[in-house]
């Protein structure tokens, strides 16, 4: 039984599940100057140690500082200091992040991001898809080779999005089983199921990916600025077949 749940030789499942998480908005009639991206996460990892590492460090962390797990790491809610967090005094607001900032930076986990640069976009394309759509084609292909160099690409490997509303979510799931058809780069099909997940599920690995894209698309629009998370992040790159970041870890589009 647990073969099949967790991979194997005769295993139905991948070893491996995606999270995926954004960024910004995907609207491109209203674009905020502030933050003209689009960034779709994927972060991938290993059953086994989602399971035996990453859920019990984020768990252990959430005891120790708010005294129950029940928090969500919502990004926004972090940066703004908004809800549990707006409790926290500067020491230990500031031994929560290093806290986490280490766990994250020792977790063995795979990040693919798909930057959308929604100006850039609108203006080179009279119809352009919407850049949800696009971060799905673009992030799924380059799972799949990921997948494919670990030799897991022939089985079923859930990927789990935050849900966003009944449309959203129904229209994210005609554009993933698109690609999924074979809408991608080879033509061929994938062995991919969607998972729309609510965040108030608490799910560890959606508040991850969650914490991963806005860093990612700083790094994109301001290069030059501080950004302590990236840091830890650029290592998590999937690098491809030959060590390259750019275009596999990191789709920056167009």
């Amino acid at each position: 039984m647990i073969d099949e749940t967790f991979g194997g030789e005769n295993a139905v499942n991948s070893d491996y599940i995606v999270f995926v998480d954004e960024s910004g908005d995907h609207s491109l009639t209203s674009i905020d100057a502030e933050y003209p991206l689009f960034v779709l996460c994927f972060c991938i990892v290993k059953k086994t140690d989602y399971a035996d590492t990453l859920v019990p460090s984020i768990k252990r962390l959430k005891f120790d500082t708010f005294g129950h797990d029940c928090v969500v790491l919502h990004e926004i809610d972090i940066r703004r200091k908004r809800g549990p967090f707006s409790k926290l005094s500067k020491e230990p607001r500031e031994a929560f992040l290093n806290a986490l900032t280490a766990i994250i930076d020792d977790l063995p986990l795979t990040v693919i991001a798909v930057v959308i640069e929604k100006q850039r976009l609108r203006a080179r394309y009279a119809h352009p898809f919407n850049p949800y759509h696009i971060g799905i084609q673009y992030g799924l292909e380059r799972v799949r080779a990921f997948l494919r160099l670990q030799g897991q690409h022939e089985a079923l490997t859930h990927v789990v999005c935050e849900a966003r509303g009944a449309k959203e979510d129904a229209d994210l799931e005609l554009a993933f089983r698109r690609v999924c058809d074979g809408d991608n780069r080879s033509g061929a099909p994938y062995n991919f199921d969607i998972v729309i997940c609510d965040k108030r599920s608490n799910s560890e690995g959606l508040q991850l990916a969650d914490l991963m894209a806005r860093p990612i698309g700083l790094s994109v629009l301001r290069p030059g600025q501080a950004n302590r998370a990236f840091e830890v992040l650029e290592r998590k790159f999937f690098a491809g077949a030959f060590g390259v970041v750019n275009g596999n870890g990191l789709k920056i589009f167009p």
